[in-house]
């Protein structure tokens, strides 16, 4: 007779679930299962705060289109990983997060680090669950997995009590039939009379566009989407964090003109995002108050409590609704239907290019981060991973850095949490590590999570990251903000002082140099940072997100 301990029983299922690689920080009443996972063939991947491991998970997960998973110990382990989660809840992804408890059989005796850790995470997750039985632990945690993925991605939380872990049971009584089920597939068609109605609706549109988001990665419906887009020559914008699902330089992006786009347009498809004030709920007056608005989403709820009123929904998965259009365009619609609306957003792009001053910024202290971010872009390989954080830095890059390929533009979301960008290229280069990943940080919110270079450094998980140091948190052109200042980091001695490589650069003509010498150190498995003293008066002045700004 073989027994095996929660703990053990815990890895086996991790293990036959596909999980490959989990982040965590060791702690009881977790060790004996991580120190299995370790023995299951699991790349255990130790940071050096929760948050962090849920954030790297993040970053996992959306560039694989997979369930990824983290630990922490009991107590403050758990409460740490509660802004990650959240950040994954309002960001619709898929991670499983497994945290220690207090036993469960002493509940209620003010024993170490007991606190309602369920409740906790309730807020802030799509699904709880506690281990109870021994015996169920395989299914429990399938479970945990496929509400993960079903329908909308979001977070959940297995909470693991002491004595559940560490209990022994023979290993014939454990229900292993749950044990790696394949996670189910959901692919709803839609409404065939709905998606009839805006076959309809784009055969009588003048002007349509189409505003598209995370649903497009998540059902991995970018061929079909990019064939939609040609079949029917229509424009398209994406959500931050939808870029690439369409490359940035289509013939059909006009990203420049976004915003008369969305006014001018008189029929608008939204397409797998939510409609929240990322895309100005879609309402007046960012968008035109006549326009008729279409939604394709597999969530009904999201539909339903839409904040402008919705003239066609349709309820469906991203890709099989996508090929349903792509049948019922043919011989009414066509690549020359939108042609008269494609040339006035070109000719719109013209002209703001050719405008006085335009795409110009003062250089005459310290450098724009524009002029940064513009080196950046030159630099990266047209595949290259972006992990995006920070405020100036964050909105500054929206508008000049371009992602060409699905999932590889990360950024905090719309939870808009700072200290993501670090951990998110840990995670990303986890991910996918024949990639070039690049970390493009603000200095404020780097200083957030900034350990997490030790982490990357000692796990040898070559990344490259970009300081825009500007002395603190925002631009602040009369630096009157309260908080604001933080003086000017020298984060690339941080790095070396961990084992990286760093540099500290004041002059713009040398960013470039410095890029290609830090990417060279990447190139022969060492993590990189380019310190960049950026000018502190560079202050974003695009669309405002909400009546407040930082």
């Amino acid at each position: 007779m073989v027994e095996l301990t929660g703990s053990e029983i815990i890895a086996k299922c991790l293990k036959k679930e596909g999980i490959d690689d989990l982040f965590y920080i060791m702690g009881g009443p977790m060790l004996l299962a991580e120190a299995t996972c370790i023995k299951e063939g699991i790349r255990m991947i130790d940071v050096r705060h929760e948050q962090a491991a849920a954030f790297a998970c993040q970053a996992y997960s959306r560039l694989k289109q997979v369930p990824s998973a983290c630990m922490a110990a009991s107590g403050p382990g758990v409460t740490n990983l509660i802004t990650g989660m959240a950040n994954a809840l309002v960001d619709c992804c898929p991670v499983v997060a497994l945290g220690g408890s207090s036993p469960i059989s002493q509940f209620g005796r003010q024993v170490f680090q007991e606190i309602d850790q369920v409740e906790l995470m309730r807020g802030c997750t799509k699904h709880v669950d506690r281990l109870i039985n021994l015996k169920r632990i395989p299914q429990q945690i399938n479970f945990a997995i496929q509400k993960a993925m079903a329908g909308k991605p979001g977070p959940v939380y297995l909470d693991c009590p002491g004595d559940m872990l560490y209990q022994k049971i023979d290993e014939n009584l454990v229900d292993w039939s749950f044990a790696g089920r394949p996670v189910l597939e959901s692919r709803p068609l839609g409404d065939p009379r709905q998606v009839n109605a805006l076959v309809e609706a784009l055969a009588n549109a003048k002007q349509p566009l189409i505003v598209s988001g995370s649903g497009v990665i998540w059902s991995r419906a970018w061929a079909e989407m990019q064939a939609f887009v040609e079949a029917a020559g229509i424009p398209f914008y994406t959500t931050p964090q939808g870029r690439g699902v369409v490359p940035d330089d289509h013939p059909c992006s006009f990203l420049s003109m976004r915003s008369a786009a969305f006014k001018d347009a008189d029929l608008i498809i939204v397409l797998g995002t939510r409609m929240n004030y990322i895309i100005g709920h879609a309402s007046p007056p960012r968008f035109g108050p006549t326009a008729k608005i279409a939604r394709i989403d597999i969530d009904p709820a999201e539909i339903g409590a839409a904040a402008r009123f919705v003239d066609i929904p349709i309820v469906g998965d991203c890709k099989m609704v996508l090929g349903q259009l792509l049948d019922g365009i043919k011989g009414k619609v066509n690549d020359d239907s939108y042609k008269t609306w494609r040339q006035k957003l070109a000719e719109g792009e013209a002209a703001k290019r050719a405008a006085a001053g335009a795409n110009k910024y003062a250089e005459d202290g310290d450098i724009h981060p524009i002029r940064m971010l513009e080196e950046i872009r030159n630099f990266a390989k047209r595949d290259a991973i972006l992990c995006v954080d920070g405020q100036e830095t964050l909105n500054y890059g929206r508008l000049t850095m371009p992602t060409f390929e699905p999932g590889h533009r990360l950024n905090s979301g719309p939870f808009g949490t700072m200290g993501v960008g670090l951990p998110f290229g840990v995670g990303a280069k986890v991910a996918k590590p024949d990639k070039q990943v690049i970390v493009v940080h603000g200095d404020g919110s780097l200083g957030l999570n900034v350990m997490e270079l030790d982490t990357a450094i000692r796990h040898k998980i070559p990344i490259l990251v970009v300081v825009s140091l500007n002395g603190g948190w925002t631009g602040d052109p009369q630096r009157e903000k309260p908080g604001r200042e933080l003086g000017y980091t020298r984060y690339d001695k941080i790095c070396e002082a961990l084992g990286g490589y760093g540099e500290y650069i004041t002059r713009p003509e040398d960013i470039r140099p410095a890029l290609e010498r830090a990417q060279a150190k990447v190139d022969e498995g060492m993590v990189a940072l380019v310190n960049v003293r950026t000018d502190y008066r560079a202050r974003f002045s695009g669309a405002a997100f909400s009546d407040y700004t930082t």
